[in-house]
């Protein structure tokens, strides 16, 4: 136990704070309250506001509300033993409501004839009177004044400790240390951005206000108004906070890191594009002319490409890689799955058939002279252009590496898109996502890197219709997808495990891609797929891949030739399937997610996805990507399997209704929220404490704005007045943005 007199300080273990103790202190650790830092910066989750005086007239079943009045009547109605009734009546100028509390004899000393109270609560009409059954009552002043009622902080809580007493604890802290807290904004930069976000439509009545004021207010409201105030400050601070680090990486970028400036002639161009056998979108031309741009710098270009599914964003990769081997260097193109790496390879070695460019191939399953081979090629400047998965990360040296693009970015940790810019000149760097990010993510995750986004569709391409099946419309759904084959089209089934829950059970568990071995290639991502640790928690008739192949092989689509394929299958078995689909040998192609990203069969018109609740809404429409890539109208049924929840059946219903991806990642991401999109593992920055940058977007962009003008003005932060600011910045984002070599 520590002397009575030692001041309290962030680092004092919780359990010495007075009322929390040893027991109370385990119990708080177990969501992550260890001190009185901890506890001071625990800020509520919601709040209880009072409810406004009321008439009785205006009064609403269980609607809250709060009335002033006289009590005229009181007595304990019933005092058996172990329980009593009080009751009481309130009355004013407008009528006269009862109260009621259950086992609280106490009551009858309090609640006396003629006291001035208020009561708050939600009333209930019984007969023809309304009734609070235990009310919150103030007692009012001889004078009828009227004390204002506090805003309640709820707290998160764990088992064991009361809403009450999480107050108290917070509150102890609240008084302790908040005096003492370190002012990191100073006063001009929080009257600028006072200033800033009211622009911005935040309707702000007081000016953000330092970090005492704010810390109390945001635990200890006197009102609303005070209330948004302390919780935009610290909101506007930790979005603040990372955006600085974020300015201050791209800062380090442009001015650390050299890269060979390969600039875009009209001529050379006009070269590129004429290779094209079709007419280019408006926002693909806007994009090449941005890339061309950002690659005649002598610093490494840092773009990300995103785009909805068939938007064209393969066709700006050539360009970009294209413009890199025109002046003598070399370009990589990495692929999540060798089926897609494939699928690359071919399309470049068609687009670029009749030229001098040598394309390569690097995945996990070449022998090891083919591997060789390859190699040696890359290191000598014979290739030009490789294409491959994550094998590329392993052992490969480069002639002269002058453009790296990563395709399904989000597929890649953060380590591993890295790893290819180490060495040498730093090559300029292009990832592509075909899942449309949010801007407010795009502004978090990949906040230090330049967005281009393609909306437009090249024409010709098929309209998709979208059902959400029920079960009964089963037989009628294979009788349509009959018709479609009996026209000449052909047919995916996506199922979402590749074993029956039994041998899950057993031991059989799915790859996850970035712990894989280089040649294996995954059917899932961490978000979207169902675990194998779940699996006990998965309805015996879920659908798998090998039942449901058997099942259409042999029954309903007996006379068709139905193919399987899945990522356990070696890289030939599946290379042998997705040739013999794309020329027509395979009518019916039953798969897991394998052919989420990158499989384009234009003859593909219909697709039925089982188990559909177990699959994001980013992946539902990755999936629905792979129908109508050419003329024909697509079609798409998604059915579950046994029940669904509520929030799944939500999702299910976006999916029908929306086919714009820019619109499902908005709604997948209010769905999912922030603290699984922003997650550590793909964006490798930490979560939010108070910020919700979906909620918040407004503070995040004046904070951005902030950010850049503050870098720009002072690129390390070296002036006195940052000095807090920029210990804290450090702190949080010095190891995981690299700025630990920044002053």
């Amino acid at each position: 136990m520590t002397d009575a007199s030692t001041q309290t300080t962030l680092a004092t273990p919780a359990q010495f704070l007075p009322g929390v103790g040893a027991t109370r202190a385990g119990l708080l650790a177990k969501i992550g309250l260890r001190t009185a830092g901890d506890l001071l910066f625990c800020f509520p989750r919601d709040y209880e506001f009072p409810a406004p005086p009321a008439r009785i007239d205006q009064l609403r079943e269980g609607r809250p509300a709060s009335l002033v009045g006289t009590v005229v009547d009181a007595e304990i109605v019933s005092r058996t033993p172990g329980r009593s009734i009080f009751g009481a009546v309130v009355e004013n100028d407008t009528g006269a409501v009862r109260i009621v509390f259950f086992n609280q004899p106490f009551r009858a000393e309090q609640i006396t004839f003629d006291r001035r109270v208020m009561i708050s609560g939600a009333p209930k009409l019984v007969g023809l009177r309304w009734e609070f059954v235990h009310p919150k009552v103030t007692f009012l002043d001889d004078d009828g004044e009227i004390e204002k009622p506090k805003i309640l902080p709820i707290y998160p809580l764990t088992d064991g400790v009361k809403q009450n007493e999480m107050r108290r604890f917070v509150a102890t802290a609240v008084d302790s240390l908040a005096g003492s807290l370190t002012e990191v904004l100073p006063v001009d930069l929080r009257d600028q951005a006072t200033a800033a976000l009211r622009d911005a439509g935040i309707d702000l009545r007081i000016p953000l206000p330092e970090i005492c004021t704010a810390i109390r207010s945001i635990h200890q409201p006197y009102d609303k108004h005070d209330l948004d105030a302390a919780r935009t400050r610290f909101v506007f601070q930790e979005l603040l906070v990372m955006q600085l680090a974020l300015a201050m990486r791209r800062r380090k970028l442009t001015t650390d890191l050299k890269s060979i400036a390969l600039p875009a002639s009209a001529m050379l161009d006009a070269r590129i594009t004429n290779r094209f056998p079709f007419e280019l979108t408006g926002d693909q031309k806007a994009a090449m002319k941005q890339i061309g741009k950002d690659m005649a710098r002598q610093f490494p270009m840092n773009r990300l490409l995103q785009g909805d599914v068939g938007s064209g964003k393969t066709v700006v990769a050539i360009y970009a890689m294209m413009l890199a081997v025109a002046h003598s260097h070399q370009a990589v193109l990495m692929a999540p799955t060798e089926v897609l790496a494939r699928q690359h390879f071919q399309t470049l070695s068609r687009v670029l058939a009749d030229s001098r460019v040598r394309i390569g191939l690097l995945c996990g399953s070449l022998t090891a002279a083919q591997r060789r081979e390859t190699l040696a090629g890359v290191a000598s400047g014979k290739i030009d252009l490789v294409v491959g998965t994550q094998a590329l990360l392993f052992g490969v040296e480069f002639h002269s590496l002058g453009l790296c693009v990563i395709d399904e970015q989000h597929k890649f940790g953060v380590r591993q898109r890295v790893r290819l810019r180490s060495g040498g000149v730093d090559p300029h760097y292009l990832v592509m996502s075909a899942t449309p990010i949010p801007r407010s993510v795009a502004m978090t995750i990949f906040g230090d890197v330049e967005l281009t986004t393609l909306r437009e569709k090249p024409p010709g391409r098929g309209v998709v219709k979208t059902y959400l099946g029920r079960p009964e419309w089963r037989s009628r759904w294979w009788s349509f997808v009959k018709e479609q084959l009996a026209e000449g089209r052909q047919a995916f089934v996506v199922a979402p495990r590749v074993d029956s829950p039994s041998q899950v059970r057993s031991g059989s568990k799915p790859t996850d891609f970035e712990d894989s071995s280089e040649s294996t290639d995954s059917d899932c991502d961490d978000t979207n797929c169902v675990d194998s640790e779940s699996a006990s928690d998965i309805d015996e008739d879920i659908s798998s891949v090998e039942s449901v192949f058997q099942e259409l092989k042999t029954e309903t689509f007996s006379e068709y030739q139905v193919g399987l394929l899945h990522g356990r299958l070696s890289s030939d078995e599946k290379q042998s399937v997705m040739e013999a689909f794309a020329d027509g040998e395979i009518d019916v192609l039953v798969s897991t997610t394998v052919i989420e990203v990158g499989i384009d069969v234009p003859n593909a018109t219909v697709m039925t996805i089982l188990g559909a609740q177990r699959f994001g809404l980013a992946q539902l429409h990755q999936l629905r990507g792979r129908v109508s890539r050419g003329n024909h109208t697509g079609h798409i049924c998604v059915f579950t399997d046994g029940t669904q929840s509520p929030e799944e059946f939500e999702r299910l219903v976006i999916f029908e209704n929306t086919d714009d991806g820019f619109d499902l990642a908005e709604a997948d991401f209010k769905l999912r929220g922030p603290g699984d999109v922003l997650g550590a593992r793909q964006s490798g920055m930490p979560p939010m404490r108070i910020a919700n940058v979906i909620e918040d977007f407004n503070v995040l962009g004046v904070a951005r704005e902030i950010a850049q003008m503050t870098i720009d003005d002072d690129p390390e932060l070296s002036d006195a007045k940052w000095e807090a600011l920029r210990k804290q910045l450090m702190r949080r984002y010095g190891k995981r943005l690299d700025l630990g070599d920044v002053a």
